[in-house]
């Protein structure tokens, strides 16, 4: 399996449209867009995944630069997501966990 990103993509396109441009290259598992939350309009990017690596790299091969809509989408392997966001963690600020005594939590020596 090879994932793939797909940018540049326009606004118009729907996840069927993004399933069709990238079926014609090889057996795909997915074709995900990737929406506002908020508003569900296209962020203009994707992803599409493949069943094997030779299809995936066909589809780079003959779709990266190419025209849909007249925008040049950009095709290559998908990024690993590194970090994971949320939880945990101080955000800014002072700790206040404990110590000190006193005024304002300052200890006098």
């Amino acid at each position: 399996m090879k994932k793939l990103y797909v940018g540049n993509l326009p606004y118009s396109v729907d996840e069927g449209q993004l399933n069709e441009i990238f079926s014609e290259e090889g057996s795909i598992l997915s074709a995900k867009l990737i929406v506002d939350r908020d508003s569900g309009r296209s962020k203009g990017f994707g992803f599409v995944e493949f069943e094997s690596v030779e299809d995936a790299e066909r589809a780079i091969e003959n779709l990266n630069g190419s025209e849909v809509s007249g925008r040049t989408i950009t095709v290559n392997i998908a990024k690993e997501k590194t970090g994971g966001g949320g939880g945990g963690g101080r955000r800014g600020g002072r700790d206040f966990r404990g110590g000190g005594g006193g005024r304002g939590g300052y200890r006098r020596d």
